[in-house]
């Protein structure tokens, strides 16, 4: 049923123009670099597209462009979460996920809920979805950690097919890998540890900079996957400088950065972010030169 989420997934950003408004011919070209550097599957409206500064009206658009682009070619996640678990069901309910695989949802961030409040949250979310979920699980910015007791537990539930884990605590991810139910997904959400958490059992990566370099971080993964790891580590450690570069200053500013130097959309993000200083997309640019 979930077997489209291994390997690699990459949280698509929201190309703006100057103006702020959203940049369809820059989401066309990301869409497509995407498509042809064999990534698996495309996630749609997650962090990394600053999906809590679009207008209802922009996401669905936003959505409907991007449906329309990838054609039925790669598979297609949805974001859908928050710290409103009713208006969460409301979203779901008031969404088209007819070309959709499945929503991700993240953990509620700003009400700092209990391990048993993000259980029943989950339990609605399980209870309503049209769709199979993937738990998100990233306390950088929500403020809480999901516990490996918790998501074992939620493991359980029919709808509930893995986790996007992003904690950076590895000891987490393997606690997780060691005691999840057959066919439950474990999925990185920290770029820097997709491969080792790969050669560890996982499945693959919801990746940010993977939409940069698709081709090297999609190839990456399959080779970890099918157990090449020397050769997959190369490719990591080339990959390494840009990935500190990437985080340096914020998500997605960095990826921005990134895509601007390879010419696939403007680098302009939406306040209260801002884009990269100078000095970091001199070294971004220098990197893509020389590589």
């Amino acid at each position: 049923m979930s077997g489209f989420l291994r390997g690699t997934g990459v949280a698509l950003a929201t190309p703006f123009n100057d103006d702020g408004s959203i940049d369809y011919k820059g989401l066309t070209s990301l869409v497509e670099f995407c498509v042809q550097g064999k990534v698996e599957y495309l996630v749609v409206l997650g962090t990394t597209a600053e999906s809590v500064t679009l207008t209802k009206k922009e996401k669905k658009e936003v959505v409907a462009h991007i449906v329309k682009i990838n054609n039925k070619r790669l598979p297609l996640v949805i974001g859908i979460g928050g710290n409103n678990t009713s208006a969460i069901l409301d979203e779901i309910k008031d969404t088209d996920v007819s070309d959709f695989a499945a929503i991700l949802s993240v953990v509620p961030m700003y009400n700092k809920p209990s391990q048993e409040g993000i259980f029943q949250h989950y339990k609605v979310i399980n209870d309503h979805s049209p769709l199979p979920v993937l738990l998100y699980n990233v306390p950088s910015r929500t403020g809480v950690n999901m516990t490996a007791e918790t998501t074992l537990r939620l493991a359980e539930l029919d709808k509930i097919v893995g986790v996007k884990e992003a904690t950076g605590d590895f000891t987490q991810v393997l606690q997780i890998l060691k005691d999840r139910p057959k066919d439950f997904l474990v999925i990185s959400g920290d770029d820097a540890l997709a491969l080792p958490a790969v050669v560890a059992g996982g499945d693959g990566v919801i990746s940010v900079v993977g939409q940069g370099f698709p081709i090297e971080f999609s190839e990456m993964i399959r080779l970890g996957l099918s157990r090449q790891v020397d050769q997959a580590y190369e490719i990591l450690y080339s990959l390494l400088p840009v990935l500190e570069y990437a985080f340096a200053e914020g998500n997605p500013a960095g990826i921005k950065s990134i895509l601007k130097s390879k010419s696939i959309c403007n680098d302009t993000v939406r306040l209260p972010l801002v884009s990269v200083s100078d000095e970091l997309q001199q070294k971004i640019q220098a990197y893509i030169q020389s590589n």
